[in-house]
């Protein structure tokens, strides 16, 4: 979590003009531009931008919530809550891998987009710096 927190705050600490990101298409290291792609970089910009707001607020909402009816069960079974808990720790594990696995995704694509940010910035340094005769 906090790698993704880190890369998306690099990301909006850098990306100074979005705007350069227009008609930039994603592609992976050392490979060929993604041919199915009709995603640019400023698409993908605004789309990570907008998430981390919701990763925050859901994350915060997580926090904030404090346990009510879930402990309040009057069943005395003990078969049925093992049962249970058993079920709820399968659909936890289950979620937490699918968190994991989508905020590994969305730190990777925010930090390759930084890259390319600094990489267009630096070809138009160099392109300034060359004389124009």
């Amino acid at each position: 979590m906090e790698q993704y927190f880190s890369a998306t705050q690099k990301m909006e600490q850098e990306v100074m003009f979005p705007s350069l990101l227009r008609g930039v298409f994603p592609q992976e290291e050392g490979a060929a531009p993604a041919a199915g792609s009709h995603t640019d970089l400023y698409e993908r910009y605004q789309l990570l931008k907008s998430i981390k707001p919701m990763v925050e607020k859901g994350l915060a909402s997580v926090n904030d919530q404090s346990p009510t009816g879930a402990d309040s069960d009057t069943d005395t079974s003990s078969d049925g809550n093992e049962a249970v808990d058993a079920q709820l720790e399968e659909r936890l594990s289950h979620h937490l891998t699918g968190l994991q696995q989508v905020l590994t995704h969305l730190t990777r694509d925010t930090n390759a987009l930084t890259r390319r940010y600094s990489q267009i910035l630096e070809q138009i340094n160099l392109s300034e710096g060359q004389p124009s005769w």
